[in-house]
């Protein structure tokens, strides 16, 4: 299904999520890298086939399939990640935060892009998995790395309205 089939799918009452939907995958100030890499964690993330089929099909001129590739990883890791990282920062035993992770995370260094994207998709990610300490630290790497609060709410805008998107389409007809 395109993306375009996708949009007409979403009911009227749900009309702010598909203009945003529109809107939020033109946004200048990410790369068409960034931007729908961005979208592929994100509908990953937000668990809803139909959208995660019709953003990977619309970024394909977009993006190298490496950097679908790497998207992939990154919405993969976070989702372990957030988790584990998440845990330990609701618990009040401070034991827990002094056990190593013993997570394995190689995929964070050998996908192969840019690793301002990487931590930018990270990021929109965590903050759907609502993992505090994982949107600060990869936040914390993005402005190291020269990448803008501007650019930075961007990406959190895709991950906010994929996110909205899914709920949407996954929601039960009424």
């Amino acid at each position: 299904m395109s993306l375009e089939t996708l949009l007409e799918s979403i009911p009227a009452y749900a009309k702010d999520i598909k203009l945003n939907l529109g809107s939020v995958l033109r946004q200048a100030e990410l790369t068409p890298q960034q931007l729908w890499g961005t979208a592929i964690a994100c509908a990953i993330a937000s668990r809803n086939a139909s959208l995660l089929n019709a953003i990977s099909a619309e970024s394909r001129p977009h993006i190298s399939e490496q950097a679908a590739d790497a998207a992939r990883t990154a919405a993969a890791i976070m989702s372990m990640n957030n988790v584990y990282y998440r845990f330990l920062h609701l618990t009040e035993v401070e034991k827990y935060k002094q056990i190593p992770a013993r997570l394995r995370m190689q995929g964070i260094r050998t996908h192969g892009i840019d690793q301002a994207d990487f931590e930018l998709w990270c990021t929109a990610v965590s903050a759907i998995n609502n993992c505090k300490t994982c949107v600060a630290s990869h936040e914390q790497v993005l402005r190291e790395k020269g990448i803008s609060e501007e650019q930075v709410a961007a990406a959190v805008r895709i991950a906010a309205v994929v996110h909205a998107a899914a709920v949407v389409l996954d929601s039960p007809v009424s």
